[in-house]
């Protein structure tokens, strides 16, 4: 900004859910986080109002299915559970090839990546050996 230019504070556009500044020429009312906020909760409500799958809902709000495959893979939706499986028509297990709700794997090849534990592993105590200091360059 130049120093003989005045700024407006009163003539700043700003988002109307986190109000972050947008440019004056930005035509509309929220950042486009927050439109993807927003588009991510609306299709989350209509996965759980209907019996859908990625092609049905990508269809009904105009999006890109790649868009929605990776929303499935990032575990940010998941699908319900039918009599009958799932109701995605194209996401299987990477590793065995199951049908998933949500992410890469279903949930036995998760526990098998995890040995079968939940969570997180605590790590055992070393032996007494392992505490002691070692200096690489020393000749003793």
């Amino acid at each position: 900004m130049l120093p003989d230019e005045e700024y407006d504070f009163e003539n700043v556009k700003l988002c109307e859910f986190c109000n972050r500044r947008l440019p004056r020429n930005y035509n509309d009312t929220l950042c486009p986080n927050c439109q993807e906020y927003r588009l991510l909760h609306e299709v989350k409500d209509f996965i759980r109002e209907n019996l859908v799958n990625e092609y049905q809902v990508a269809e009904h709000f105009n999006i890109p299915l790649k868009r929605v495959k990776n929303w499935i893979r990032e575990g940010r939706i998941e699908y319900r559970q039918t009599d009958s499986g799932t109701a995605l028509s194209s996401m299987h297990c990477q590793r065995c090839g199951a049908p998933v709700s949500f992410g890469t794997l279903c949930q036995k090849c998760l526990k098998l990546l995890n040995n079968g534990t939940r969570g997180y592993q605590v790590q055992r105590p070393r032996a007494a050996i392992d505490d002691k200091m070692f200096y690489l360059d020393r000749d003793e």
